[in-house]
Formats: structure tokens, sequence, C-alpha cells
């Protein structure tokens, strides 16, 4: 299907046409300091994490006018952000951390319909090219736009820029135009080192938000996507021969604490599995479900070809969504032994009061994928205290929750807390293990053959290692705290 091109008002294009400047490229290596908005399993907390995930999970359902994924969760819960520079000088923008999208854009400084304030302590920036030395307009005629769209841009003449623009399913929109420009982070100088330096990036500037993605008390300044997609970050530092296109994050679910990483980590080591191809998220292929040692018995449309195969492994949703089929077996298997129990429904999740120990009590729950690789979630990671005495199930229904009544299967950060999950786009798997994520991990820089010890909570600044040792490494760390509403 054509991708409609999306426009701008004219008077906006001109007054964008008279600021174009030339942008220069640096070393891609780096830290980004990234906190949690809401962590832990507090009661309250898990309701926002549920309407978080509505809203994000619309979004995957959604019409994309423009091929970025369509998983970015810009809405009223954000999970993960960090702060970053961007221009020259450098102003800091605090922008979401999104596995599921591609696009890294912020607002701009003619933006309609942008939010103004947030509720969350942040000052809200908007970027604006003619206050950076290094900034640039992208031409709808370059080489980006063209990869972006996979292929010519519609109608492109010299003086057009190239736009974007994002139709989502709940009518939410962004649209906006792409610039070039210096990102500033810290670079890895050694064991718990870093030091800034700053990268050429090409991102959206969005000139018009609507819906859920305007004006709103929890909001901030933009998104930074992980995706696959060709104007993903990671994707433009690869390109360029600055990075290793392998990411990976380890998040603690006891305070929110974690690692978010780019390079190759070499302790612990994972199993991986196969991500199915053609797909716009990290989609995975599920060979079983195992509760408490007996499999169940899976619909067979759950293995056939199309857009949607597979499970799709995702950190920015909160919970884990199972198939209506799937969730009514797992349901009823988790609680064959306790028939005693009288369930019911809080308004958001269904609930039972239990004064016993749950991971005594209750059965582990098994995921099997291809290559052997498994994944394990126990009772205490799938259950959550509500109350005294009281607790809720983790697991939803996604058929009975979606609007459009589609089934989705995405596993978030209920089943992937506490390990260590590892996206490798060179050579298309994922993978993880279980690991203490306040425990660290060791990356290898591919260039030198040394190992650096990362940790989440000891990061100190560093400025005499020379930032020519790390061309192949980018590090995200991700020091999170709880920020309570």
């Amino acid at each position: 299907m054509a991708l409609p091109k999306p426009s701008l008002p004219p008077s906006l294009l001109l007054l964008l046409l008279l600021f174009a400047f030339f942008a220069s490229t640096a070393n891609g290596t780096g830290v980004f300091r990234v906190q949690q908005k809401l962590s832990g399993r507090k009661p309250g907390a898990m309701e926002d994490f549920k309407a978080h995930d509505s809203g994000r999970h619309e979004r995957i359902l959604s019409s994309l006018d423009f091929p970025i994924g369509g998983l970015g969760s810009i809405n009223n819960i954000g999970l993960y952000y960090t702060q970053i520079g961007i221009g020259t000088p450098p102003k800091n923008y605090y922008v979401q951390v999104d596995t599921g999208s591609d696009l890294f854009w912020v607002n701009c400084f003619s933006c309609k319909g942008c939010p103004k304030k947030s509720n969350s302590g942040m000052k809200l920036t908007y970027y604006d090219p003619r206050g950076s030395k290094t900034g640039s307009l992208v031409p709808c005629g370059e080489t980006f736009c063209s990869s972006v769209y996979r292929s010519t841009y519609a109608s492109c003449s010299s003086n057009e820029l190239c736009l974007y623009r994002v139709v989502y399913g709940d009518g939410s929109s962004s649209t906006g135009y792409f610039v070039t420009d210096y990102i500033q982070y810290d670079g890895v100088s050694g064991d718990h080192q870093t030091e800034p330096i700053n990268a050429s990036v090409t991102f959206g500037c969005g000139a018009q938000q609507s819906g859920d993605l305007g004006p709103s008390s929890e909001t901030i300044d933009g998104i930074l996507g992980f995706g696959q997609g060709n104007s993903s970050m990671i994707s433009q530092l690869a390109t360029s021969g600055k990075i290793r296109k392998i990411f990976a994050h380890c998040l603690d679910s006891a305070d929110g604490s974690g690692i978010f990483a780019i390079g190759n980590v070499v302790q612990p080591k994972v199993n991986t599995t196969p991500l199915v191809p053609n797909q716009k998220h990290y989609n995975v292929n599920l060979t079983g479900i195992e509760v408490g040692g007996t499999f169940l018995e899976l619909p067979t449309y759950l293995f056939d070809d199309g857009t949607d195969r597979g499970v799709i492994v995702d950190s920015g949703t909160t919970l884990a969504y199972l198939p209506d089929a799937v969730f009514k077996q797992l349901f009823n298997a988790m609680f064959k032994f306790h028939q005693d129990l009288t369930f019911y429904n809080n308004g958001v999740f269904i609930c039972f009061r239990y004064s016993g120990s749950v991971d005594d009590e209750f059965p582990q729950v098994t995921f099997h994928f291809e290559k052997f690789l498994t994944l394990t979630v126990y009772p205490h990671e799938y259950l959550f205290p509500n109350k005294e005495d009281v607790w809720c199930v983790g697991w939803q229904n996604s058929g009975a929750q979606s609007r459009s009544g589609k089934d989705m299967f995405i596993l978030g950060d209920l089943v992937l807390s506490n390990k260590l999950v590892v996206y490798d786009l060179e050579n298309q798997v994922v993978g993880w293990v279980n690991h203490n994520c306040s425990s660290g991990i060791k990356i290898q820089d591919d260039e030198t053959g040394e190992v650096y010890s990362v940790d989440a909570h000891h990061i100190t600044s560093a400025c005499t290692m020379n930032i020519a040792r790390f061309t192949s490494l980018l590090l995200l760390i991700i020091m999170m705290c709880c920020l309570l509403y």
C-alpha cells in the first residue's frame, strides 16, 4: 500500500527552510542514565501500569502512515526515560526509551498541541534548529529519507523537507520533519568510568501532536526508539560503524533499578532463539507452555504463518498479554488445586483472598521457544499483592480487552524482569538468562578485546581515556528510581 505523503502548513515550511545548517559527525559510543517513572508492585501502581499497557497496545493495533513499528508508548505512563543532550550548545531533553518503536523524535519549537508541562518534575524543552550551530534540516531527496520510506519520496522537489506522519489506532497522531544534529551522552572509558562524547544522528522534530500524544500531565519531551527500522538511533550508529547492533536490558522488579546496554555482553552467558523474520516488533516462535509440569494444548493458529507470527518480546509493556484461548487454559491450570478460592474483578485485575505462600502453593509457568530456550515465571512474579491477604493475577486476556477483539501475545516486564535480555540484531536472535540485575554485567570491546564491568549503581565520570578505543561499544546504564504519584 502506498504511503500517503504528510504535509505541514506552508507558512511553517517557508520558515523552516530559512534555517539550514551543516551537521558533523563524532564517535557514537556512550552512556545514558535512565530512570523509571513508576516501579514496584504497590497497590495503585499496577493499575497505572495496566492503563499504560492499554494505551500502548492500541498503538500496536493501529495503522501507520509512516513505517516506524508502532509500539511507542507516548501516553499517560512513561516507563523508562533518559536525559539526553541535543544540539550545540546542547540542551537537555527527557525521552522515553522504547524497545518497541523505531523513531527517535522530540517536540519542536513550532509544535501545535504539544505538552507544556509534566507532573513528573521534569522541565520540558522544545528543540529549535535555529538554536543549534550543528543542526540541519533533512531534504526529502537525501538518502536517509528514501531509506526510511523504503522508496523514493513521492513528488520530492529540492525545496521540500523529509516529513513524517504517524496515525495511531486510538486517534492520536504525530506529524513533523527530520533534522540532523549532535546528540550528547557519556562515553565508556573503563570499569564504571565515562566521559562525554557526541554523535550525529537524524531524528524527528515533532511539529504537531494530537490525541494522547498532545498535552498530558505525565508526558515527556519525546521517545528514543530501539526498534529494527532504519530510522532508529541504533540502526544509524550501527550503519556508520560506530557500534554493534546488539543491545540488552536487565530490570530489577524489586526496586526498579537495572541496566540497559548496547554492546557484546560476555557475562552472564545467554541462550538465544531466532527472531521471526519480517516482523515490525521483536517476535519469537513459541513451541509450548508448561504449567506445573503439564503442557497446555495450544491453538494451532499460534503457529500459522502470517503478519503477526510468534510472541512479541517488549520491555515497554508492563504485564503479559495472552490470547483468549491460552489465557483460559493457563488460568484453569494455575488454580486447578485451589477450587475453594473465590475470584472477583476489582475493576482492573482478577483477584482472590489467600494468606499462604504463593510460591509454595501455585505452579511455575514455563514458556518454551525454538532452539530449546525456556522462560520460567514464578508465582511471586505473575501474582502480586493488592492489599492484606489479597492477591491479583498479572496475566491478562488480550482478546477480551482489545477494542478490535484481536488476540495478542506479548511478554512484558512481568516475565522479563530479573533476567538479562539480549537483542542481537546482527544475528537476528534474542535470548535471556536469570540474573541479579543489581550485580552488574560484563561487556567486551570488539576492537581491543578488553572486558569492562558495568554496574547499575556505581558509574563515575572520568575524562582521561581515549575515546577512539571504544568505537564498538555503546552503553546505556539504567539508574532508575521509583517516582510515586
